[in-house]
């Protein structure tokens, strides 16, 4: 069960990095409805990896542990052992793309804080279904 609240948490995760590829690639910009640092985060020369969107990257991230936490709750035991080393560096990513925001772009996105508290949301699930080895 932990494992099918986790892939249905990943969609947000998912849904939130596509759209901010997506602007990404368009060249739109984005909106910041409760914060005023996403002009500033977004464009700022971390939103990049060698070119690509950090959204997309993220994207697939999310993706892959949407497909690896669905195959788990149906089951597949073994696919769901891979969870805690992706969320795990998800999270250590998360926490470097925090840090980044607060004290070295000084600025905070909140698609960006939406992906973190994703992201965390994620890890604890993961650590719980590992513990109570619930599916």
């Amino acid at each position: 069960m932990l494992y099918g609240i986790a892939a249905l948490v990943s969609l947000v995760g998912l849904a939130d990095s596509i759209y901010l590829t997506v602007e990404h690639l368009t060249g739109q910009s984005v909106r910041c409805t409760i914060t005023s640092g996403c002009s500033e985060v977004l464009s700022s020369p971390y939103a990049t990896v060698r070119g690509y969107p950090l959204a997309g990257l993220g994207a697939l991230a999310y993706f892959a542990f949407f497909s690896l936490a669905t195959l788990a709750a149906f089951g597949y035991r073994t696919l769901g052992k891979l969870l805690l080393p992706l969320v795990g560096a998800m999270f250590l990513t998360t926490l470097w793309l925090f840090y980044l925001q607060a004290f070295v772009i000084h600025a905070f996105c909140q698609f960006c804080l939406l992906s973190a508290l994703v992201t965390t949301a994620l890890t604890v699930l993961v650590i719980l279904a590992r513990r109570t080895r619930v599916n």
